[in-house]
Parts: C-alpha cells; sequence; structure tokens
C-alpha cells in the first residue's frame, strides 16, 4: 500500500514523447549526425546526460554533447505550443487526490518546460509538489528524481504513474511499484519487462480501473 502518487509528467499527462524525438532528431542533424526516429524514440524517457552517449555514442558526447542538448531545447522550444494534456489528465489526478493520496508531480524537464506543462492541467492546484531537472544530479533511469519527488511531501511509501520503461527502471531502484500508461508509445511487453506492475492503453483506463490498482485507496 501507497501513501503517495507519483506521476511522470513528459509522455504521461502531456503527450510530448514524439515532439522530443522530432527536437532531438533535428538536433543530431545539425552536426551532420543522422539516427532513425524510432531509434530516438526508444531513448525517450531518459534524461539528456544518457540520451545523448546512448543513442549516438560515447564519442558524440564527448565532442558535441553540451551543444547537442543546448540544440535540442532550441528545437523543442519550437514545438512546445503545439503539446497538449492528454484525456483524462485532470480527472485523474483529481481523483487520485480525492481518494487520499499525496500527489506529486515527478519530472526531470527544464523548468521552463515543466511549468508550462502544469499550466495545460491545472498541475499546479492539483498536485502538492513537483520536481524539475534543477532537484536531481542524476536523471532517469537513475532513482534520483522519484526519491526527490517522494521526499517532497514528506510521503512513506509511493506508486509511480509512468509512460517509459525509464520510469519504471528509476521507480524499480528505490522498490516503488510502477502503474504504465501505454501514452508514450512504449508497448505492453516493453514496459511489463521494465518493472510494471500493470499496463493501462491510457489514462482513461487507468481512471475507470483504479479500484484494482495500488491507487484503490492510500495507506494509513
Amino acid at each position: 500500500m501507497a501513501d503517495t502518487a507519483i506521476f511522470d509528467v513528459d509522455g504521461t499527462l502531456v503527450d510530448t514523447n514524439y515532439h522530443h524525438a522530432l527536437a532531438w532528431y533535428r538536433a543530431f542533424r545539425r552536426y551532420d549526425i543522422t539516427r532513425p526516429l524510432w531509434r530516438i524514440h526508444r531513448g525517450i524517457g531518459m534524461g539528456g546526460d544518457t540520451f545523448v552517449p546512448q543513442i549516438a555514442g560515447e564519442d558524440v558526447e564527448r565532442e558535441h554533447g553540451d551543444a547537442l542538448r543546448d540544440a535540442w531545447t532550441e528545437e523543442f522550444d519550437a514545438l512546445i505550443g503545439e503539446v497538449q494534456p492528454f484525456d483524462a489528465a485532470v480527472s485523474l489526478l483529481q481523483e487520485v487526490k480525492d481518494r487520499g493520496f499525496r500527489l506529486v508531480l515527478a519530472s526531470s524537464g527544464k523548468t521552463k518546460h515543466v511549468e508550462a506543462f502544469l499550466d495545460l492541467f491545472g498541475g499546479r492546484d492539483l498536485a502538492e509538489a513537483w520536481t524539475t531537472s534543477d532537484d536531481a544530479e542524476r536523471s532517469k533511469p537513475e532513482p534520483d528524481i522519484v526519491q526527490t519527488a517522494l521526499a517532497k511531501v514528506q510521503g512513506a511509501s509511493g506508486v509511480m504513474i509512468g509512460d517509459s520503461v525509464y520510469d519504471c527502471i528509476a521507480a524499480g531502484k528505490m522498490g516503488i511499484p510502477t502503474i504504465a500508461v501505454r501514452t508514450g508509445g512504449f508497448s505492453t511487453d516493453e514496459l511489463a519487462e521494465a518493472g510494471a506492475a500493470q499496463v493501462f492503453e491510457s489514462l482513461g483506463e487507468l481512471q475507470a480501473s483504479l479500484d484494482s490498482t495500488a491507487l484503490s485507496a492510500p495507506s494509513r
């Protein structure tokens, strides 16, 4: 039983994963580096510090790592106005909160991006706290952000709600179960193999099934 619901933001509450993939593709092309979009997508959900060497290799990280991350920011900034929250994002968060859970949004995104996303679905009013890349030295799949999120609301035990294999891995390193949704484009098998306890097609499906999950009622 958990007392805290830890929601990932990118790809879980807001539809950003393919915007991220396109921004990374364009950032790489600035340096005449081409990686297929499907391969780039496989890395979405991990932090930029891990993403570049994982997708493009250690040599590219050494030569262009910081410049690529700056280029990605510029490319994503140009797309951020197109981002929208997923259906049922607000109603799911409200119901989880109404059930008595501490509610925290665990993002390792840049502060300006996270704040823009919160405004899309009223996250500042719904959540007790949220995180950004400023809150942890290491990004997912390391557990720092998840640990920080739990600490921000003084939670004793948590359940993670995320869309990527990296959410599952990060939470698993802390012994926290993950409920996964397929909104980020990862398959049911991928999410289950990464440690997801349950996988739902959408936030709406998750909301309709809350009584069969770790979000049925908080521990006391």
